[in-house]
């Protein structure tokens, strides 16, 4: 409640999965919130949604579906994960002596997973979620076209065609609104961040790395019972390469959505002579064409569906006074090569809300100044944030090194089993694996990195001590003619910690 007893008006820009939520959030303390989407309803097969594609597939781990539990709506969270499939690790794929070859790796060595959600799906539930509040309006195909943070007001176009239609008029008819608190959740190239940056002094970094993304789906195999999985749906499968690879994330159409990542160069090639396609595929991520994608199907779907950018984008502040903040993508846009691109944004929902009622915005019991409260609670939230979203960019651009090649990396397999043995042998260490404190903590990034840095040291001097012994050992051993039995059992024993 505001200091005069009425409920403030939080206008949210973005209608995507975070927007959605922190509209929820909001209406569930009682505000009256509008939110204003630039397209129209994603729940309409009609939309073209943000990416320009039909069916991205997202992973959603703890920290999305921790900040969906604490939107308080019942039941939203159980038929959110009713519509996604677990994975529990990936499925490395290659050739190996002219032998196709799969090789599992488990995300977790206690068996926890992540889970492929359809992104459509998952907006159409708390979408469906925000209709059902008295004190929610959503307003689709209106552009944020200007904002005044002192002033708090906004001005939109309302679109009378939809987005990509030819209007007759040279511009469409604008709107003015009032609001008390501005959430922009608009996406990476955010308009409320633009006008944001009009009035705080945004230090501002966007990156397009040398890297585009095409969309392909493998189909499912069709029985006497039924559409079926063709390869496992338990695990993100991957095909490596040194600078590009090939991942699939299964759907609950029984499909798999797939992305090709690649340089620009690598495209180009491609682009010149698309017959060289299934040769290249064949090279590079053998058993997709043709055993999971016919060869005429894999050089369609390259050439009709788009080639995408890669955008990494960081800033602070996050916020203007008491007026408004950026939240998602607008504020941190990242790699998609964690996963944690959707999972952030709708963490940043849950830090902001926590934020607001700690400082008293939401406070029933103590009349309070609403504006300087919610001044005070964006004022820490940048402070909070801005070092956890530059941590996990910066794991997002790292990670795709790791799954394109590092996954089977000697030393990368080395320190994951390693931790994983003192994860499970020694748990008063509170040993974890980095992939394990991103996807199933709640672990604050910043943090993340920093305890992640200091295992690698100790696993370091640890090594270092280990191998200094075990080279004295071997010396005394060498002496009594005992070392060819001892480095004979050392070498099976590293090869079997290495593909165990």
């Amino acid at each position: 409640m505001t200091q005069f007893g009425k409920a403030p008006k939080i206008v949210v820009i973005g209608a995507g999965p975070v927007g959605a939520l922190a509209a929820l959030y909001a209406a569930r303390r009682g505000d009256q919130v509008e939110v204003y989407e630039l397209r129209g309803d994603p729940r309409d097969a009609k939309t073209i949604p943000l990416n320009f594609t039909k069916s991205i597939n997202l992973a959603l781990s703890e920290r999305g579906i921790n900040s969906i539990k604490h939107a308080g709506v019942e039941g939203l969270l159980s038929d959110i994960m009713a519509d996604t499939i677990p994975m529990y690790g990936r499925m490395i794929h290659g050739k190996k002596n002219g032998q196709l070859f799969s090789k599992s790796q488990a995300y977790d060595v206690h068996g926890r997973s992540i889970y492929a959600a359809d992104r459509s799906g998952l907006n159409k539930h708390l979408l469906d979620a925000l209709d059902a509040m008295p004190n929610v309006a959503l307003y689709f195909n209106h552009k944020l076209t200007g904002a005044d943070f002192r002033r708090k007001r906004a001005w939109l176009e309302r679109r009378e065609l939809p987005l990509g239609g030819s209007s007759v008029t040279d511009r469409d008819p604008e709107i003015e609104i009032a609001f008390d608190f501005l959430i922009g959740a608009d996406g990476a190239y955010s308009a409320a961040r633009f006008h944001l940056m009009k009035f705080a002094r945004v230090d501002f970094s966007q990156e397009y790395i040398d890297t585009l993304w095409c969309e392909f789906h493998i189909e499912p195999k069709r029985t006497d019972s039924g559409a079926q999985f063709i390869i496992s749906p338990g695990h993100l499968h991957i095909w490596p390469g040194t600078e590009h690879m090939f991942i699939a994330i299964p759907s609950s159409e029984k499909s798999f959505v797939c992305t090709l990542f690649g340089p620009h160069a690598m495209f180009d090639r491609l682009d010149q002579d698309s017959s060289t396609l299934a040769a290249f595929f064949a090279e590079n991520f053998p058993g997709i064409s043709p055993e999971l994608i016919p060869e005429a199907e894999l050089v369609k779907q390259y050439t009709s569906n788009p080639h995408l950018p890669l955008i990494s984008i960081t800033c602070t502040p996050y916020h203007y006074k008491d007026a408004g903040v950026i939240i998602g993508d607008a504020a941190h846009a990242m790699v998609p090569f964690y996963g944690q691109g959707m999972n952030a944004g709708l963490e940043d929902v849950r830090v902001l809300f926590d934020l607001l009622d700690k400082h008293g915005v939401y406070s029933t019991t103590n009349m309070v100044d609403t504006n300087s409260a919610r001044a005070s609670a964006l004022d820490n939230y940048t402070k909070l944030r801005t070092p956890d979203a530059t941590a996990i960019n910066g794991l997002a651009l790292r990670n795709y090194y790791e799954m394109r090649s590092g996954v089977v990396s000697p030393i990368y397999l080395f320190r994951k089993h390693a931790e994983e043995f003192l994860s499970v042998w020694v748990p008063s260490l509170n040993w974890h694996t980095q992939y394990s404190r991103v996807s199933f903590s709640n672990e604050r990034y910043s943090e993340v990195i920093e305890v992640v840095r200091r295992q690698g040291l100790w696993l370091l001097l640890f090594s270092s001590l280990t191998v200094s012994s075990l080279g004295g050992f071997l010396g005394w051993a060498a002496r009594r003619k005992l070392s060819g039995g001892l480095l004979s059992f050392s070498g099976k024993w590293f090869n079997w910690l290495k593909w165990r």
